[in-house]
């Protein structure tokens, strides 16, 4: 009896494992699409380009872009799940960046900032913090996995991609800070989104690639699962 309980037991994390990178890549389509389609048909009065995601969300109370921000944190969760059950090289910093990025999404989906034009009230200053924390957690992550990646055989191949979008994520950030202030905001909504497309690219591989691994070694294990039979049948 205590080793069906075992073989249960290990048979419900396997499917766990193969579930987190299903879990992330379905949670960052739906987020990536409801942003977008939240912003198809904007309110005649508000300016994607000059206003940023947060201040869209608020102004524009349909609920989509908080709902996308909340299923996003959830996914990189998931994301994290799965890639510390596949062993990637994310212990330590990395994982607890990647934590970060997450918590504060949710936190930042939850609390609203203030409409445009409002003073900032405590509820939107505790917003604007999650949210800097957010767009600086998940390059600096990227930043600390990219040698950890090409060290590891498994990881190795996506390794440049993570590197070049987290490029492109420190270079918005960079951007983003000037624009919020010496810049005088201009053109601050089109810069958030920009950094916000790199930060997503680079969750989009990482959960691609660990959809790839998952199922490879699926694959793996169907095809040896025969010859493990055929070997306790012949010690038989």
């Amino acid at each position: 009896m205590p080793g069906k309980g075992a073989g249960r037991d290990s048979s419900a994390m396997t499917a766990a494992k193969r579930l987190y990178p299903l879990i992330a890549c379905g949670s960052i389509m739906f987020a990536v699409v409801a942003v977008v389609v939240g912003q198809i048909v904007p309110d005649p009065y508000l300016d994607p380009m000059n206003i940023t995601v947060s201040e869209y969300a608020v102004s524009d109370r349909g609920g989509v872009t908080e709902v996308a921000m909340a299923v996003l944190g959830i996914g990189s969760l998931a994301l994290l799940a799965g890639l510390r059950s596949a062993g990637a090289p994310v212990r330590g910093m990395p994982e607890r960046l990647l934590m970060v990025w997450s918590g504060a999404l949710i936190v930042a989906a939850i609390i609203p900032t203030t409409p445009i034009g409002h003073d900032l009230d405590l509820a939107a200053q505790i917003h604007r913090y999650v949210s800097v924390a957010a767009f600086v957690s998940l390059p600096a992550a990227g930043l600390l996995m990219v040698p950890r990646l090409n060290a590891d055989p498994d990881w190795k191949p996506v390794a440049r991609a993570v590197e070049w979008v987290t490029l492109a994520g420190g270079f918005g950030l960079l951007a983003i800070t000037y624009v919020a202030l010496p810049g005088d905001r201009v053109l601050i909504g089109l810069v958030e989104r920009l950094l916000l497309g790199a930060e997503v690219a680079l969750l989009a591989v990482l959960a691609g690639w660990l959809v790839r691994l998952a199922w490879r070694r699926r694959a793996v294990e169907a095809a040896n699962f025969p010859t493990y039979h055929r070997f306790i049948a012949s010690r038989s």
